[in-house]
């Protein structure tokens, strides 16, 4: 049964996305229990060196994000792009970039949506959704990894943060004034939360059981390759915070809530 549910969800994706998007795969394979696109990626799991964040013992990397980048730039990236003309004010800029993902990503868990319990979605897929349909489904990850290409579009530094369980992005801008928590990430301060998931909450508000935890994070750059060398870093609250934890045992807890909770996370 499980595996006619696997079968189902990759037809029904293939349906939705066409091929000609250059970021978007053309087709899914299914190995066993695991949904993998034609770049060897596997969608349904986040752990793993072929894994959607590539999550390991003591590093991770969104190298889904990845295939919206480079030679793949397409819809989300032409979106970022659009914007950043329409707005020259940066700050009003990086709130429409926000607000895009916020207002248009209907928060869906992947077994609602594919009857899956995790299956993850690049950034132009989400972003060809919208922008022929007018809404796109999704859940945490599926906004981080949007919102993070779409920002490194329209020329800022963004990021995607792990917490245990869940996903969001950063966007590196120092002088917004409404941010109700700054980080300090790769030795810069003025990060912001984008924080997606809820439909009422405003670009740079971290959720509470965030503004004090030690969590890792991932600059979006444009590398060439999906699949690479993590090389994620601790962040921390400007405003202080726990000691930090160590990796080996941030990324246990990472990986276990992954694992048990992949469902249903906002």
């Amino acid at each position: 049964m499980r595996r006619l549910v696997l079968l189902g969800a990759a037809i029904l994706v293939i349906l939705v996305f066409p091929s000609n998007v250059s970021g978007t795969p053309g087709n899914f394979i299914l190995q066993g229990d695991e949904m993998y696109d034609n770049w060897g990626l596997c969608r349904s799991r986040a752990w793993g060196e072929d894994g959607f964040f590539q999550i390991a013992d003591d590093t991770f990397r969104p190298a889904i994000a990845f295939e919206s980048l480079g030679e793949l730039k397409d819809v989300a990236w032409e979106v970022g792009q659009r914007l950043a003309r329409q707005y020259p004010d940066r700050n009003q800029l990086a709130e429409k970039i926000f607000a895009y993902g916020r207002d248009h990503v209907r928060y869906t868990s992947d077994l609602d949506q594919f009857g899956m319990e995790e299956f993850a979605r690049n950034a132009d897929e989400t972003a060809w959704e919208i922008e022929s349909l007018g809404f796109s489904r999704g859940d945490c990850e599926d906004y981080a990894v949007l919102l993070a290409v779409m920002y490194r579009a329209a020329g800022f530094r963004s990021a995607v943060v792990l917490a245990p369980g869940h996903a969001a992005t950063l966007v590196h801008l120092p002088d917004y004034p409404r941010a109700n928590v700054y980080w300090n990430f790769e030795d810069t301060g003025g990060w912001i939360w984008a924080e997606g998931t809820g439909r009422t909450n405003p670009l740079g508000w971290t959720p509470p059981e965030f503004m004090d935890s030690d969590l890792v994070a991932y600059e979006i750059t444009e590398e060439e390759n999906i699949f690479g060398i993590g090389r994620s870093g601790m962040i921390m609250s400007s405003g202080g915070g726990g000691p930090p934890i160590g990796f080996s045992s941030f990324f246990s807890v990472i990986f276990f809530l992954w694992l048990i909770s992949a469902f249903g996370r906002r």
